[in-house]
């Protein structure tokens, strides 16, 4: 039973130069917690060797409000390690992963607890809103999973560490921490999920993320966007080691192969004269991971992955640039046939 005075939620926050964000960020986890509310609470400000003013602003906030825990990092190890740099000083039942330059909306929190109090789940799943650099708000066409409480259609939520609040023993009890790398969320996010035995959904906006800001990798041109394989390759080889129906290997491949190709097709990620090498890695990754009874995807960039076909590939994107918003162009490929609708289970998967 949890009392009154143990700690319900560790809210952990990894900080690396967000000097123009971080002040927001902390004041939404605080903002409209009462005396008692906050006492279930603690945030724990990771600083990952932060280059600007980011420790000093950390130390200066927790002087003055006296509820922040602050942990200085020697040496700088990116956004997974930096997370399970505050994991490990972490006391709550359950941990928030809370990204520095995004913000909760007013009443979040108060609305995480109540429902963590009232579900004790494994996973709290919350919805989100995208934020542009010009403050406007736009919805996330994966949150409509959230409106179907099974796995099959919760897998396909965003694929993020900070819209799910996980409890923490399921961590030690799954093997799961964040690993090093680029994309660290990809052998994290699914895994908690398929590991968990009781998913709670809270079918409301608990978290603003923030997009297209400037430093931030899905905004930054580099050969670093090659660690998603890796990534891959970890989130593969930990769902292998688990005895998972047929239908969640399928509808994982199904979204490694999707993702692959967002990064693949992104102009600001890849540098051109990388596509090409990071599109047979994707091939390469295909034929790897391809699970037996995979029924196939009707989707035309499924198809010329299958078919390994780089030209017919930077045709398509080339045709997408010159008119995105007309129909997609009709290319000669060999029919794949479509999916076969197959029972659902209701029950865990693994």
């Amino acid at each position: 039973m949890i009392g009154v005075d143990t700690v319900l939620l560790s809210v952990v926050v990894p900080v690396y130069r967000v000097e123009g964000y971080l002040y927001q960020c902390l004041e939404s986890i605080r903002a409209g917690l009462s005396p008692q509310e906050a006492a279930s609470v603690e945030v724990i400000a990771v600083d990952d060797a932060s280059p600007d003013g980011c420790g000093g602003m950390l130390d200066a906030y927790a002087a003055r409000h006296g509820d922040l825990r602050v942990v200085h990092l020697s040496q700088n190890v990116g956004l997974g390690l930096a997370r399970n740099a505050g994991l490990a000083e972490a006391r709550g039942t359950y941990v928030w992963f809370v990204d520095s330059d995004d913000r909760l909306p007013a009443g979040s929190v108060r609305a995480v607890l109540d429902r963590l109090r009232s579900e004790r789940p494994d996973v709290l799943l919350i919805d989100h809103l995208r934020v542009h650099e010009d403050g406007r708000l736009e919805p996330d066409a994966s949150s409509g999973a959230l409106r179907d409480p099974r796995l099959i259609s919760l897998i396909k939520l965003q694929h993020t560490a900070w819209n799910r609040i996980v409890r923490r023993g399921l961590l030690d009890e799954a093997g799961l921490r964040f690993l090093p790398g680029w994309y660290e969320d990809v052998s994290f996010s699914n895994a908690v999920l398929i590991a968990a035995e009781r998913i709670a959904v809270l079918d409301r906006v608990c978290y603003h993320y923030r997009i297209g800001r400037l430093g931030a990798i899905t905004a930054t041109r580099s050969e670093r966007h090659f660690e998603v394989f890796d990534q891959y390759d970890r989130m593969m080889s930990w769902v292998s080691a688990r005895p998972c129906e047929p239908w969640l290997r399928h509808r994982l491949f199904t979204l490694m192969v999707d993702h692959l190709l967002v990064v693949a097709g992104n102009d600001g990620r890849l540098h051109p004269g990388q596509r090409r090498a990071f599109f047979r890695r994707l091939v390469a990754y295909y034929r790897r991971y391809l699970p037996e009874g995979y029924p196939g995807h009707p989707g035309l960039k499924h198809r010329l992955v299958r078919l390994g076909s780089y030209p017919l590939y930077a045709a398509l994107r080339q045709a997408y640039r010159i008119g995105k918003r007309e129909p997609e162009p009709s290319l000669v490929v060999s029919p794949a046939p479509a999916p076969a609708p197959a029972p659902v289970p209701q029950g865990a998967p693994c």
